[in-house]
């Protein structure tokens, strides 16, 4: 998959077949259309934008994507898809009337034959238009429009936002369901205040440099990473460490039977399940038998995860 990172950078004489969107979470939903765009003969093309429209759109909203942009492109890169165009969104962009936008855009520069878009699309100035729309743009300007049906789970249409209120409720496993693999966050190993070393559970700080990646609820939970090849797993908590009266916001994972030193690494941490909510306790005694406690569950949890995989 080559990617470019605007349309004006996309140059390819041949027609092709597209699709188009935001595309944060890559969820089933996503999948399926990816898996149709795979099947056409023609020069296979996904177009998304970066930053999300509303990050542009409603710039004092706090808006938390499923994926950053660098997961977003990991992801779709598992398609078997000749382009990735990540266009810059910007409100010149997002002016642009409807028709304007195919003829200018998706017909002269990108040279579409075909266009696949979910049940639900919408585009141009206002997202005015819909999908009756541009099949009528289609018939004036020489190209073909598919339209993929809702993909549904458990009697539920899946889309992006319910992913976002799944991970922010904890319900890890809901969010599996819909993305089709593990909710995962990824960043950098940096030094901390080295407090959980002291309580005999040293764990990894991990900092994300981006800070529109949506997080889970504060909280612990189980989670799995790979490290040099291999799969480990820990518990996580996310939060502000409230029995240690700590200033800030952490996220931090004690890793089990792991004793090398992570310090600037990069990991990927998969959120297996949700254990407890954040706790204030009486003293640092009490934290650590709750941890003890936690460690516990976990290790319950993933012999049932290997007995079940």
């Amino acid at each position: 998959m080559k990617i470019h990172h605007s349309i004006y950078d996309y140059k390819n004489d041949l027609p092709c077949v597209l699709t188009i969107g935001t595309f944060d979470g890559v969820h089933l939903g996503h999948q399926k259309v990816l898996k149709r765009l795979e099947n056409e003969e023609l020069s296979s093309v996904v177009l998304t934008f970066f930053p999300h429209p509303r990050m542009v759109l409603y710039p004092n909203e706090d808006i938390k994507l499923i994926q950053t942009i660098d997961e977003r492109c990991e992801a779709l890169a598992k398609n078997n898809i000749d382009h990735l165009i990540i266009h810059p969104f910007d409100i010149a962009l997002s002016q642009l009337e409807a028709e304007d936008f195919v003829k200018t855009i998706l017909v002269d520069l990108l040279k579409i034959k075909k266009i696949i878009v979910g049940y639900d699309h919408r585009f141009g100035k206002n997202r005015s238009a819909n999908f009756d729309d541009l099949v009528n743009y289609g018939k004036k300007y020489g190209f073909i429009v598919e339209k993929i049906d809702a993909q549904e789970l458990e009697q539920q249409t899946i889309s992006s936002t319910k992913i976002r209120q799944a991970v922010d409720a904890g319900q890890m496993n809901k969010a599996k369901r819909f993305i089709g693999e593990y909710f995962s966050i990824q960043g950098i190993v940096i030094k901390g205040k080295s407090l959980g070393r002291t309580m005999g559970f040293p764990t990894a700080n991990i900092f994300i440099k981006e800070t529109y990646k949506l997080l889970p609820k504060n909280g612990v939970y189980l989670v799995q990473s790979i490290i040099d090849n291999q799969s480990y797993f820990g518990m996580m908590n996310i939060g502000h460490n409230p029995t240690t009266d700590s200033e800030g916001f952490f996220i931090e994972v004690y890793f089990f039977d792991f004793t090398k030193d992570l310090y600037h690494k990069s990991l990927k941490i998969n959120f297996l399940e949700f254990l407890r909510e954040e706790i204030k306790f009486e003293n640092v005694d009490v934290l650590k038998k709750q941890l003890s406690k936690d460690k516990s569950a976990c290790l319950n949890k993933i012999n049932e995860i290997s007995k079940n995989p």
